[in-house]
């Protein structure tokens, strides 16, 4: 392996670890706005973790990364099939060669596994804050499986997959403002949608509320993990460690300081709110999340920007997202990981800037329509709806489907108790 190589896939091998960490830090941040009954909060994310490795090694790896059928999904039997190529000496060796996507960096396909499975772990952990208290452990592992094999998939081949049918026509999603937090959302309403139908069923006329309660050290524990796992997961999909790599570090830690000043402000502005550690939270999560799809694509300046337009989206997102009472979300999928991926996506028309998306990897995408892009600009804003609508719909109707499937299976997905902060 040529030494350039090598640093590559050092670097992508370290930034996988760090998404990882984000994972577990998912479940610090659930427990530190719902309360200390850590067990479940905690075990919720342990559990997606060992299930990301275990299928996405099986086959969703290849179902999301392998050349597509159609541009559509991932050939399952790439390389011979499962397990990674399995136990045959003539599969694509994981150790020592490149991913067939991968040639211009040099990834091998077990650090291109890992660093693609850690995504696919914290994506889930995202779904997993609207399963609360409420449902079943069977319903939340087949669920996961589906999730691993398919619902994660779709977006990635369709989008991060050259061979996709979004790639094929220009969309981009640098690190997943769609792939990830928007998919994540969509997810998530199918499930709560199921949720609401059950708890209805039982004569709720509202959906069951979690109950809140602060818990100060975890919750900041859970946004520091976040936020220093962020630099494995905007960073380290650069894949390959090179100048735009600090460029995007910047990008990333700046939106996200300024997004918590923007928040805090906004919400005293306009809501009356204090500052507090939870608005300060929400403040950097929403800052993370609005510049991931655009964090190789803009310059820091821009960053700065999109971090202070931060606190009015996320403020908008509470507001639209809090009118309906058929779903309880107080850890903010909706306002924060939606709204706020779907809104850095369709930034990437206004705010790209092809000096900066040449080194990552996106080498046709135009200046946004901020710095001279003029029609090709909009072209791609038109590209970029599409691909929103597209995964949207998808992956809702999918989501949705699967829950409705496992709660013929196994007579329900919610357990018929009211939820308890402590349980």
């Amino acid at each position: 392996m040529i030494p350039s190589d090598l640093v590559n896939n050092l670097w992508v091998l370290l930034a996988g670890l760090l998404v990882f960490l984000m994972t577990i830090a998912v479940g610090f941040l659930e427990v530190g706005e719902l309360g200390e009954g850590l067990a479940y909060s905690l075990y919720k994310t342990v559990l997606f973790t060992g299930l990301a490795l275990v299928v996405m090694a099986i086959v969703g790896f290849n179902t999301a990364f392998a050349p597509t059928w159609g541009g559509v999904i991932g050939n399952p039997f790439y390389a011979n099939g499962f397990f990674l190529g399995g136990f045959s000496t003539s599969a694509v060796n994981p150790v020592s060669d490149v991913w067939w996507s991968t040639s211009g960096t040099g990834l091998t396909t077990g650090v291109y596994f890992l660093f693609e499975t850690a995504f696919a772990a914290v994506t889930l952990a995202l779904v997993g804050v609207v399963f609360f208290r409420k449902v079943k452990t069977a319903a939340i592992v087949a669920y996961s499986v589906v999730y691993f094999v398919i619902l994660w998939n779709l977006p990635a081949a369709w989008i991060w997959n050259p061979s996709g049918w979004l790639a094929k026509m220009g969309m981009v999603d640098f690190a997943g403002g769609l792939v990830v937090h928007g998919a994540a959302g969509a997810a998530g309403l199918g499930v709560m949608y199921q949720i609401w139908r059950e708890e209805r069923a039982r004569g709720a006329r509202e959906a069951i509320p979690v109950p809140i309660r602060i818990s100060p050290g975890w919750l900041t524990l859970g946004i520091l993990l976040l936020w220093l796992g962020w630099f494995g997961f905007n960073p380290g999909s650069v894949l390959q460690f090179n100048d735009e790599a600090v460029v995007v570090v910047l990008t990333t830690f700046l939106a996200a300081a300024t997004a918590l000043f923007s928040l805090t402000a906004t919400l005293w502005w306009l809501g009356g709110s204090r500052p507090s550690l939870l608005n300060a939270v929400n403040g950097i999560l929403m800052g993370l999340i609005v510049i991931t799809p655009l964090a190789g694509f803009v310059s820091p300046g821009s960053a700065i920007v999109l971090g202070v337009l931060c606190g009015p989206v996320f403020y908008l997102g509470e507001v639209i997202f809090g009118r309906f009472r058929w779903y309880t979300d107080p850890v903010g999928l909706l306002p924060g990981h939606l709204m706020g991926g779907l809104f850095g996506v369709s930034m990437i028309a206004f705010f790209a800037q092809t000096q900066f998306a040449h080194p990552a990897g996106a080498a046709s995408l135009p200046n946004g329509l901020l710095f001279g892009g003029g029609m090709a600009a909009v072209h791609q804003l038109g590209i970029e709806e599409l691909g929103i609508v597209a995964v949207m719909v998808a992956i809702f109707v999918l989501s949705f489907a699967t829950a409705w499937v496992l709660a013929r299976v196994f007579g329900g997905i919610t357990e018929t108790g009211t939820p308890s902060a402590d349980a």
